[in-house]
């Protein structure tokens, strides 16, 4: 995680060409929250914030901080959050994710973290997380792994090997920060159970995975949610944010100076030959269809596992809760529990 800080590193485009968290996946996880007869609105934390991207989502909160131990990333954020109606409901904070001493016991009803989770260290995250959180207050982190081609499985194979293969002179692999690029990989099945660390805190801990047909071997897999139509010139700024590709020029500063390109052009164009003999369109400007699967771990404090606090906060507005259920029960047709019908307490987004 430290290439984000370096001065070489690009925050603003990192911020425009990652893909955008579906408004379905916060709903998810908005509903996942309000399942609680005791749920709260008050004050939402995002960990490992970046430049804001859910930061920003989180609207049903009276509060809403993002937490990053990059100034780059915060003061990308802070610029950011001035284009929204959000300046004064949203506040940035340079810190760790498992020093939040800046926050009360008790004062968070709901803790975030996107594409960030498999940078913390959990053995001290989930005692910090509890400390936090209200009773009944929740915490969802999600996190993607290496991206697909949607309509062309035949390019897995290209893509595994040039982000994940061992050749140190052809593949990113050896370069990408461990063991947070394995975790993610790894689709957060590294990330312990909190009952491993701090028992009897959470509860309704589950594993969620929105992987399609791309990782049959994780249990009950889900559709993917998050996809982006990129145009191919899109495709490669994208391949440009891989901090392993940062640390591969520092050891090879020549490859930039290849007369084929660097590295990331030639893996493109390799992509855009395969889709080519396979009939798609590869001109600069084309559109391609990207897909990453998707990794969500969703916890809740128990009523009572937090002592009685003096509140910091107003009461939550009736109405704000009524409006969340309100979008959760149109968009996925909600049954008694608070799930969609039919699926349990393990539902997801449709």
């Amino acid at each position: 995680m430290a290439t984000f800080g370096k001065a070489t590193y690009n925050a603003a485009k990192y911020a425009s060409i990652r893909p955008t968290y579906p408004k379905q996946l916060y709903d998810f996880i908005f509903q996942y929250h309000a399942r609680s007869p005791n749920a709260r609105w008050g004050a939402a934390v995002d960990l490992g914030c970046g430049t804001g991207q859910a930061t920003t989502e989180l609207t049903p909160f009276q509060r809403i901080i993002g937490v990053d131990p990059s100034n780059k990333m915060i003061e990308q954020a802070k610029q950011n959050v001035q284009a929204t109606t959000l300046p004064n409901q949203v506040e940035y904070i340079q810190s760790s994710a498992e020093d939040l001493h800046f926050l009360k016991d008790g004062e968070v009803d709901l803790i975030i973290s996107a594409q960030a989770a498999h940078w913390f260290d959990w053995t001290r995250l989930w005692p910090e997380t509890s400390r936090v959180l209200r009773r009944d207050g929740s915490i969802a982190v999600w996190g993607y792994s290496e991206f697909r081609l949607s309509r062309y499985s035949s390019a897995t194979p290209l893509i595994s090997n040039y982000s994940q293969g061992s050749n140190s002179e052809t593949s990113l692999g050896p370069y990408w920060e461990q063991p947070g690029r394995n975790t993610v990989d790894n689709h957060f099945l590294d990330i312990p159970d909190p009952s491993s660390i701090v028992p009897g805190k959470f509860k309704d801990f589950e594993r969620i995975f929105f992987v399609g047909d791309h990782h049959p071997t994780l249990p009950s897999p889900r559709p993917v949610v998050l996809r982006k139509n990129m145009t191919w010139n899109d495709l490669l700024e994208y391949l440009r944010t891989f901090s392993s590709l940062h640390t591969f020029h520092e050891r090879y500063p020549e490859d930039l100076k290849n007369p084929d390109g660097d590295i990331a052009v030639r893996f493109w164009g390799s992509l855009k030959e395969l889709v080519s003999k396979q009939g798609g369109n590869v001109r600069d400007t084309d559109q391609v269809e990207v897909e990453w699967p998707l990794a969500l771990i969703l916890a809740r404090i128990p009523k009572g596992c937090v002592r009685s606090l003096r509140m910091v906060y107003p009461k939550p507005q009736p109405q704000r809760n009524a409006l969340i259920k309100f979008r959760v029960r149109f968009m996925f047709g909600t049954s008694p529990t608070g799930c969609p019908s039919g699926q349990g307490r393990s539902c997801a987004p449709a």
